[in-house]
């Protein structure tokens, strides 16, 4: 009895741990891990979540689920203002939440091989930095930003801006900048996929020309090539 006793309580004890494992974030640990973005410095307004296999908002054949700001105003509405997303949260514990680009800092956005690549020569490089993995797909590499010049002939033109709109005309390499944003960890993706930070954004925000080399050569490597028109004129 006193063995089986002891066999009963292993597994309850196991199926709890599992329980917990399998269990999505609470809102507090979200809401943690998201101010950790705003003490950063970084701006967020909420987007969409998953909802079953699909996308929470209302839209037939949504082209991005659970990958869009759930505002036309998320320019706007993009805020370090830690209350403002408490209050977010509460509303709607499950929303994902987006970056605006372009403010604070950009983000290079590369498939997720040469992502990997990318990122062991950056550390051996002693590069430091945000990184993110958007499930088995995509890494976003924060950048400090190019900003905003008063003189708009300092904006350094680059067929590289990407936009929420121009996603596909880029499926290499993306430079989301001024007027872009992109998703922010933790988030959940419809197809069980969730974006996670691989090193936080306590980092301090590297030089984007830096990243942008060894980006080039890690998509040239594993065949998703920077093509000429895409570099910095």
């Amino acid at each position: 009895m006193e063995s089986g006793g002891r066999w009963t309580a292993w597994w309850q004890k196991r199926d709890r741990e599992r329980a917990r494992s399998a269990a999505p974030d609470t809102p507090a640990a979200r809401l943690d891990q998201l101010l950790g973005a705003v003490r950063a410095g970084f701006p967020l307004a909420p987007a969409a979540h998953p909802a079953g296999y699909r996308c929470s908002c209302d839209r037939v054949a949504c082209p991005a689920p659970a990958q869009h700001p759930v505002s036309f105003a998320w320019q706007t509405q993009a805020t370090t203002d830690p209350e403002q997303l408490a209050r977010w949260l509460s509303r709607d514990p499950l929303a994902n939440f987006v970056t605006a680009t372009g403010r604070a800092h950009d983000v290079l956005d590369v498939p997720a091989e040469a992502g990997r690549l990318a990122l062991e020569r950056l550390t051996a490089l002693g590069v430091e930095g945000p990184v993110a993995a958007v499930g088995e797909d995509r890494y976003l590499f924060f950048t400090a930003t190019r900003g905003t010049p008063v003189d708009e002939d300092e904006w350094w033109p680059s067929a590289l801006d990407s936009t929420p709109d121009t996603m596909s005309e880029h499926p290499g390499l993306r430079w989301h900048c001024r007027g872009s944003y992109t998703l922010l960890p933790p988030a959940a993706l419809p197809d069980g996929s969730e974006v996670r930070w691989l090193r936080g954004p306590e980092q301090p925000l590297p030089d984007p020309l830096r990243v942008l080399d060894v980006l080039t050569d890690a998509c040239t490597e594993v065949g998703a090539v920077a093509e000429e028109q895409w570099l910095i004129g």
